[in-house]
């Protein structure tokens, strides 16, 4: 708010115009009263309805110029907050997305920074002009009796402090209403991105049910903020009862005795509203500045959240790499106490192929993360072109990196929007070859829209196998030094495979390339294949060595293609020959031939 602090000057001073020339009316009333009425002076009745008059005019010009002022500032605030917050999560580290729901971060970023509206717009220089009336008013009311305005006062007073004391018990509830609706803005937005698996299990009633609590527990938190602010409103309306009846029983004493006229008394009483109003104000008013405040807060939170990219050892600007990854003894762990890699040590050179094979949550994807800089070691180094990568800068690392994931993502454009993603400069030429490459051409032109084709959220109107050529097609455009392929051709059929296998195999020329694979044979022509299990690695070298030392990977390949075999044998026959393996090459077979796969052809042949 600070920078608009001259609009919120102008806006406090219109506001104060505006008060003075509300004030016009009930003043005036003493002197109609008394004067015009009483006293038979009409020639003063003209002046003061052209006061009136004038007065009005002002007051209604002042206040919208406010509104147009004001609240138009606070709607470019709240736009301007909003693209702050977004940039900023943006540039927060994935371990931060990994420990925050996008629907949680969604509510952050649209619903938390509403509540700057309330604070600098109509809402707070209405109340701050109710306060300052109230100071204005208390001057003339003093005039006219301080008998009567100092009782009026006393209790009023007395409700401010109530009210300071309810507000400081209600903010809570607020805050806890923008976490709940965070929860179930996340909880929603989970489940419209997976409504093909909820569809699948027939789990509609289940998600029902979950969300139907989440805007359950919403209910009772609004139910109970309503409560708290209809004992306000309730205390609000019995002070004006209150002040009301006192003011009217010593005001009839005052004026049978003589010590105040009825055109005093008229203009006290019209008058007093100002100096109660402020009150009726805070109840209004009050609740949304403790509503925004509570948003604002989780804002600052978020705001408070240290930037990947601003990591003060990370100085080092690189220039054009060639490539060499150094993992020189690394461990890391998520969380504190529970390592997950160990003493990682291996080299990559560039123009080469390294594989990571090993089962399922054996740290293959731990690693791929480090080599992206989306985590630090917890001990160890590693070196790109020979420098610490923990101090490098990330804008000058990762627009040398290349990503290709098992779980394409497309955005919710075209076709060409979603290849040129990678580089919005490129020229059409340059988007056309990378298509051409990646066979994307081979179904886009085969569209009415062709390039222009809309694929829809997440690309769900494109099939798996087309999906993954255009996430292809654009790690080409990106031209990248480093290149991660992580099951990049999981999503496509045999066919379709032996199709991109020319461009994957572009793509990786001049390159240093890392490959996730679970299908290996894929990665038999890699230069260095990298075993990992629980963390470690426990084999390296090229295939034809690996297989040729029957250790771990010729467990993992050769079980891999003992099962492939046995899908298509007859039920039994499957078992018989994994058996007579089994006899033949020992207990390492033995043992390898009790893994998940296997268990699930058993299970499915039932």
């Amino acid at each position: 708010m600070r920078p608009r602090r001259r609009i919120l000057a102008v806006g406090f001073v219109l506001m104060i115009i505006s008060r003075v020339c509300g004030l016009v009316l009930p003043t005036s009333t003493k002197y109609l009263v008394d004067n015009v009425i009483g006293k038979k002076q009409l020639d003063l009745l003209m002046p003061l309805v052209l006061a009136v008059m004038a007065a009005t005019i002002i007051q209604g010009i002042t206040g919208f110029a406010i509104t147009q002022l004001v609240s138009k500032a606070a709607q470019r605030l709240i736009a301007e907050m909003r693209r702050k917050v977004q940039a900023h999560i943006g540039h927060l580290p994935v371990s931060y997305y990994d420990s925050n729901k996008s629907g949680t971060l969604v509510a952050r970023i649209m619903t938390d920074v509403d509540g700057i509206r309330n604070l600098l717009g109509t809402g707070l220089i209405e109340f701050l002009g109710g306060l300052l009336t109230a100071f204005l008013v208390l001057g003339f009311l003093l005039r006219i009796s301080w008998l009567l305005t100092s009782i009026a006062l006393v209790i009023v007073v007395v409700f401010a402090f109530a009210l300071l004391r309810a507000f400081t018990t209600i903010r809570p509830i607020f805050r806890e209403r923008g976490k709940i609706n965070a929860e179930v803005t996340g909880r929603l937005t989970e489940s419209l991105g997976g409504v093909r698996v909820i569809k699948g299990y027939h789990a509609e009633e289940r998600e029902e049910e979950v969300f139907g609590q989440g805007v359950q527990r919403l209910l009772n938190n609004v139910l109970k903020s309503l409560t708290a602010t209809s004992f306000m409103s309730l205390a609000a309306t019995v002070l004006m009862g209150v002040v009301g009846a006192v003011i009217m029983y010593v005001g009839a004493r005052q004026i049978t005795a003589g010590a105040m006229t009825l055109g005093d008394f008229m203009t006290f009483t019209a008058l007093l509203a100002f100096l109660i109003a402020p009150m009726f104000q805070i109840v209004g008013i009050g609740t949304q500045l403790t509503e925004a405040l509570a948003g604002l807060e989780r804002t600052r939170e978020v705001l408070h959240e240290r930037p990947e990219d601003q990591d003060p050892r990370r100085a080092i600007s690189l220039p054009l790499i060639n490539g060499q990854v150094v993992f020189d003894h690394v461990n890391f762990a998520y969380d504190a106490g529970k390592t997950i890699l160990h003493d990682v040590s291996f080299r990559s050179e560039p123009d080469t192929v390294t594989a990571l094979v090993g089962p399922s949550g054996s740290g293959k994807s731990t690693i791929i993360g480090l080599i992206s800089a989306f985590h630090t070691p917890e001990s160890g180094t590693i070196f790109v072109d020979g420098v610490d990568l923990s101090t490098v800068r990330l804008d000058s690392f990762r627009t040398q990196l290349g990503v290709v994931l098992q779980e394409t993502f497309l955005f919710d454009g075209t076709i060409r929007e979603n290849v040129a993603f990678a580089r919005p400069a490129a020229t059409e030429q340059q988007i056309m070859e990378a298509c051409r490459i990646a066979r994307v051409d081979e179904f886009a032109e085969g569209f009415e829209k062709k390039y222009d084709t809309i694929v829809g959220e997440r690309g769900v109107k494109l099939s798996g196998g087309q999906r993954q050529r255009v996430s292809i097609a654009r790690a080409i455009l990106a031209d990248p030094r480093i290149l991660i392929l992580d099951e990049a051709t999981s999503s496509l059929d045999s066919e379709s495979e032996a199709m991109i296998q020319e461009g994957l195999k572009y793509l990786m020329q001049g390159r240093t390339t890392f490959v996730i694979a679970h299908r290996l044979s894929t990665i038999r022509r890699a230069d260095q294949i990298l075993v990992v299990e629980a963390g470690s690695i426990v084999e390296r070298g090229t295939h034809q060595e690996l297989y040729g030392a029957q250790g771990r990977y010729w467990d993992l390949y050769t079980k891999q293609h003992g099962l492939e075999a046995n899908l298509f044998l007859a039920p039994g026959e499957g078992e018989e020959q994994a058996a007579a393996e089994a006899a033949a090459n020992g207990p390492r077979a033995q043992g390898a031939g009790s893994n998940v796969l296997s268990d699930a052809v058993r299970l499915l042949r039932g």
